[in-house]
């Protein structure tokens, strides 16, 4: 078996969410079975950091707004203390953030947000961004750029992501405008539900985003556009907020348990029997099974119906023995 102890995680602070985009399964609850609405609680998040000291960096977006969990600011000053690096690059809305917040961001060292901006204008922005509101968002970011001036600061290193719908797509030189002016970096995604909204200037979106759809991207380049997301059950596993463990934050259709990785403990959660097997089947080394949730992820359907496996470095005896040493030495401490 293949042990792993990644640096890095991604931990869902808030599964929450205050706007309702179309085509989210946030809004349409379809995440709700197995991911739930909740948020993750102070003790649990100084706990995680407190048994696992060798957690370096922690991505704290997912499916739900980052900025809704109260305990936010604890948990920044906590991270900052303890020497971990947090992240928002998954995305947030910005659509509600507190004064302290906003500091603490700057104040607390956030290395990067991730800003899902899709519109240059209220009313474009607002046809996915349901219930969202353009110029808090913008006032947010200025505020965050004032802190960063105030504390002569580099980061949070701030992006604007704006996916790409036909009802949005003539404001995307206004928008790269606008968050040039803001000091932030601009993406276009491309979308990942082709029916709504969708784009008809293909030739200029093939321009700014590599491809008119992520139909074309594969066909193109043979890959799926998102298939670095299957890296993450090695280099970046998702944890939910109540301690379940989803392998990677594409999922919402069961979790890698029984383990816990707040019961039981995150390298346990990590290196389960179904995580294992898991990353196995992605590299083409174990059929499929029922009850891993892979195996109806389009990512792996895909994979296996091309006969394309994930690619991965095997990892040398000497790195395998060392890793079992490691993960027996984690056990050791949690308990």
């Amino acid at each position: 078996m293949e042990l792993v102890r990644p640096s890095k995680i991604r931990l869902e602070v808030s599964s929450h969410c205050q706007l309702r985009c179309p085509s989210c399964p946030t809004t349409t609850k379809a995440i709700h079975p197995v991911v739930g609405s909740g948020l993750l609680s102070l003790d649990a998040f100084t706990r995680l950091l407190d048994d696992n000291p060798w957690l370096k960096v922690i991505e704290l977006s997912n499916y739900g707004e980052v900025f809704l969990n109260p305990d936010l600011l604890p948990m920044l000053r906590y991270a900052h203390e303890r020497g971990v690096e947090l992240r928002v690059e998954n995305g947030a809305n910005l659509n509600y953030a507190s004064p302290d917040v906003l500091e603490g961001l700057v104040k607390y060292g956030v290395r990067a947000i991730l800003c899902s901006i899709d519109g240059a204008t209220q009313q474009t922005y607002a046809q996915y961004r349901v219930r969202g509101k353009l110029d808090t968002v913008l006032s947010n970011i200025a505020t965050i750029n004032r802190h960063k001036r105030d504390y002569q600061s580099a980061v949070p290193k701030l992006t604007w992501q704006f996916v790409a719908f036909g009802h949005n797509e003539h404001e995307i030189p206004a928008a790269r405008a606008m968050a040039a002016d803001l000091g932030m970096s601009f993406e276009v995604k491309l979308s990942w539900d082709p029916d709504f909204s969708p784009v008809e200037d293909k030739e200029s979106l093939r321009d700014v985003a590599g491809a008119a759809s992520r139909r074309e991207f594969k066909e193109e380049r043979g890959v799926d556009y998102m298939e670095s997301i299957c890296h993450q059950l090695w280099d970046a596993p998702q944890i939910n907020w109540d301690g379940k463990v989803l392998g990677c934050c594409r999922n919402f259709w069961g979790d890698f348990g029984p383990e816990n990785a707040f019961r039981d403990g995150l390298l346990p959660g990590i290196n389960s029997e179904k995580m294992s097997y898991a990353r196995q089947m992605l590299q083409g080394r174990q059929p499929a099974r029922a009850d891993i949730p892979c195996t109806t992820c389009h990512l792996y359907v895909d994979m296996k119906s091309d006969g394309r496996w994930l690619k991965r470095r095997v990892p040398s005896r000497r790195e395998r023995v060392m890793s079992a040493l490691r993960s027996w030495l984690g056990r050791q401490h949690a308990g």
